[in-house]
């Protein structure tokens, strides 16, 4: 009887590196996208005190997000 003891995939490292990376850019944006919500709903008070404007909250979200 024969038993097959190398079961081959098809996946590469580069596949899966394909993977690993598509799920990191996946977090990043997640980050984004919160950041983003998140200062949207604090008013310009709270803002203020942060020291943020309005204008900033997209360039605060990506520095966030994917860093300087």
């Amino acid at each position: 009887m024969a038993y097959a003891n190398d079961v081959r995939t098809g996946y590469t490292p580069a596949f899966s590196g394909f993977f690993a990376n598509l799920a990191d850019r996946f977090a990043k944006y997640k980050v984004y996208r919160a950041t983003i919500n998140e200062l949207s709903q604090l008013s310009g008070r709270e803002l203020a005190d942060l020291g943020i404007s309005r204008s900033m909250i997209k360039s605060v979200a990506i520095e966030a997000a994917y860093g300087a």
